[in-house]
Order: structure tokens, then sequence, then C-alpha cells
């Protein structure tokens, strides 16, 4: 080695003067073993790189083999085939309408199990379907699975639906009227029909079970918007809803909301989730903040010294909103709150005492599903 890479001697002139390097033989061949060692890694890499093509041509020479071989041995039982693609197309059909509604579902509702109740029919079709064509069993038992998940989900729904409207009229709410509104709030788009055949047509189960879910859907959802959290303490209420004694003037006048009283800058929350519709002031009002919730449900919170949100906030239950104040036609330091239906003012307690318990029951529903 060291006849290969003999000492070497360099030298430099610069500026008059005359430098000489010297390579040593141990050096050459240091430099000489680490650039075949880099050669060899990229020979190797490459070689890897065409073995790892050459396998993946081959599997895929392969699998075009066999996928020729199955579709030789598809033709030989041609016979039944063509009718059972029919089948199988309705099932795929079904299954994808199955799983575009179920993705949209809560955890609580794809949890819960139930029993169909043609359970009994599904079976006997099982029987003769095998007995006719025992290469179409599977689709047969798979077609029972799909009715008898539909037909269970479509009852959960519907209990689900009837315990939201149970609650809504224990707070003085219609929930027809309510079911009504959130039809009105579609916003329109492109015209996509369900179907659960090829041939566009949709089995009335299925149909059934995406309007019992739309029903559902809707009721949770206005219950989700009702004034749930108390906007300040509640034990500084100083004023009810109704008829009282007007503060300036002395004459009866009607109150058409609560007073909490309270210090100046002290929080004001949100009582129900909602979208931020207005902030600013209001004539007599002062410093207000009104939140939609849905189904022609409004809260209003007025005389604050300070704002907490904006206009387009989307807000959380017992979110802050502002800060108790006195603007506006007041008297002392004290938040005013209002709950309108359709611009129509009704009594919040209602809502504030009763709701919370109303909303724990409906909440336990699928507990009291799976304890069923």
């Amino acid at each position: 080695m060291r006849n290969w890479f003999p000492d070497r001697e360099f030298f430099m002139r610069s500026q008059g003067q005359v430098r000489f390097i010297t390579i040593s033989s141990r050096v050459q061949i240091i430099a000489a073993a680490a650039a075949l060692a880099i050669l060899s890694i990229w020979v190797i890499s490459m070689a890897v790189a065409g073995w790892t093509q050459y396998r993946a041509t081959t599997d895929r020479l392969s699998l075009l083999d066999r996928e020729a071989k199955v579709a030789t041995a598809t033709e030989r039982v041609n016979a039944y085939r063509d009718n059972l693609d029919a089948v199988t197309s309705d099932l795929v059909k079904r299954q994808d309408f199955i799983e575009d509604m179920v993705a949209s579902l809560p955890e609580d509702v794809k949890a819960v199990e139930n029993v169909s109740d043609s359970a009994t029919e599904a079976a006997a079709t099982i029987d003769k379907v095998s007995l006719a064509i025992p290469e179409a069993a599977e689709l047969a038992r798979i077609e029972a699975r799909q009715l008898a998940f539909v037909e269970g989900l479509t009852r959960y729904a519907d209990w689900r639906a009837a315990k939201a409207a149970d609650a809504l009229k224990q707070l003085g709410l219609n929930p027809d009227t309510m079911i009504r509104q959130a039809d009105r709030s579609a916003m329109g788009g492109p015209l996509e029909k369900l179907a659960t055949s090829v041939d566009g047509t949709i089995d009335p189960r299925f149909e059934r079970l995406g309007l019992s879910i739309a029903r559902m859907s809707a009721l949770e959802n206005g219950l989700a918007g009702v004034p749930q959290v108390a906007p300040a303490s509640v034990e500084m209420v100083t004023s009810s809803f109704g008829y009282r004694r007007d503060p300036f003037t002395g004459a009866g006048a009607m109150h058409q909301g609560l007073d909490f009283r309270g210090p100046k800058g002290a929080p004001i929350y949100a009582a129900a989730a909602g979208r931020v519709t207005f902030v600013g002031r209001k004539s007599g009002y002062g410093k207000t903040v009104e939140i939609t919730h849905g189904n022609g449900l409004m809260t209003r919170y007025a005389h604050m010294s300070a704002f907490r949100a904006k206009v387009g906030d989307q807000v959380a239950p017992g979110q802050t909103i502002g800060a108790i104040g006195s603007t506006g036609r007041s008297t002392g330091p004290h938040l005013h709150f209002e709950v309108r239906i359709n611009n129509r003012a009704v009594n919040p307690r209602t809502f504030l005492e009763t709701a919370p318990h109303v909303l724990e029951e409906i909440r336990r529903a699928p507990q009291l599903a799976r304890a069923d």
C-alpha cells in the first residue's frame, strides 16, 4: 500500500516565500479508504433500489396473473354472477348510505346496540337464499345485518327525539315549532337525492332512519341553545320578570327580564351556546350584547360597563362576554338579562331554574339506553 501511496511533497510560492506541504502515506491511505467506502455505499444503495423495483414489478405481474385467473373463474360461474351483481351493487350502495349517515352521528349514538324487529324474517330470508343460491348466502347475511342496524338505530333516534321533545315541553317550548324552524334554516345547495339501490330508489326503512335522525338532531340542537347558565350570581336577583313599579317614574311598568345586582366590573356569562349578533348601545339598555341561539331563541345582556365579545363570536355556556355596569336607563350597577323567543320576551327564571335539571337528564340518554 505504501508503494501505491508514497509520501508526497508539494511546495507553494507566495509573495517571495516558499512553503512545503507534505502529505504522508497514511493520510493518503485514509482518504482513499473513505472514498472507496462512499463509493461502496452508493453502489449498494443503487443495487437495493434496483432489487426493490424488480420485486415490485414481479409482485405487480403476479397480482395481474392472479386477477386474470379470478376473472377466468368468475366467467365460469357467469350463470349466477349476473344476478348476484345487482344484489351486490345494491348492498354496496346501501353500505355507503349507512357509513355516510353514521359518520355524522355522535359517538354515544354509534355505541348503542339494538335488536332488529325484523330478525325472524331476515333469518328466513337467509335460509331461503342459501338453499336457492348457496353462493349468495353471505350477501344475504350482510343485508340482514344492515337492516337490523338501520331499524335499531331508527328506534334509538326516535327514543332520543321523544326525550328531547319532553324536555322542551317542560321548558315551555314547542318541539314542532322548533323542527319547522330547523327545516327553514337550511340554506340550500346542490340536490343530491339519497339512494340505496343502483336504480336510484331508496328503501323506505333507510328513508325513515334519515327522517328520525334529522328530527333528533333538530330537537337536541334546540336544547343546546336553551339558556341554562346564570349570567351572574342568582343570589343577587333584585327585580323579577313581570309588572313592577318603575324606579324612575314610580308608575307601573312591564319588566321584561331579570336584574342581577353586582359590583361594577363583575363578569357576565353567556347563558347558552350561540353566536353573538349584537354588541353596542341600545336606547334604555346602554351597553348591550345579544346572543342568538337558533330556533328563535335570543338572550340580551344590558347595562354593561365593558364588552368581552364581538359580533360573530361563537360562545359556549358560561363564557364571559362582558362586565356589569350601569349604562343606559339604570339606577346602579347591575345586569339586565332577557330571554326572547321570536322577539317575544319570556320569563328567564323558567329556563335558569328548570333547564339545568332537564338538560342533565337528556344527557343521560345514552347511559339509560345501555341500561335498558
